[in-house]
């Protein structure tokens, strides 16, 4: 009997610790990749799905490229203010959602001078698929798990 609960017990410890170790695998699995290799990635991604022309090609890389520039020089702020410990007010809450939701517009009007109208259409209807798929994820958890955790330390 002794030896029954002491095996359990061993084989317990190597799931766990197993379990462990692949979480921290899976964390560092995401590729840093450079502002020009993300717009480069992403506006071939589009060539292919849009059927976009070498000009509309070239317009949409550039649109990419700063917004990835944008986007990494917002996270490395977001990283600097964690490690130091410091939270953002309210009024810097609302100033960040507000830009936000500024660059969304300010993109759209990029896309839909860039786009013709069935490929603007075509973009449209993915972007409201790509919202519908992020919402489903945050009820089902895989982002949302992380959030209620911040939530409980508080």
């Amino acid at each position: 009997m002794k030896k029954i609960i002491g095996i359990l017990a061993l084989s317990l410890v190597f799931a766990l610790s197993s379990n462990a170790q692949q979480k921290k695998q899976r964390k560092h699995k995401r590729a840093d990749f450079t502002p020009e290799q993300i717009a480069t990635l992403q506006s071939k991604k589009m060539a292919l799905h849009f059927d976009l022309n070498a000009n509309q090609q070239k317009e949409v890389y550039k649109l990419m490229k700063s917004q990835a520039t944008d986007r990494k020089g917002k996270m490395a702020e977001f990283k600097e203010r964690k490690e130091k410990g410091v939270k953002p007010s309210d009024a810097e809450k609302f100033e960040f959602q507000n830009n936000i939701l500024d660059k969304k517009i300010t993109h759209k009007a990029e896309m839909k001078k860039i786009l013709n109208q069935s490929q603007f259409e075509k973009w449209e209807k993915m972007q409201r698929l790509k919202m519908k798929k992020g919402k489903k994820e945050l009820q089902r958890g895989k982002r949302g798990a992380m959030n209620q955790q911040k939530r409980l330390k508080k």
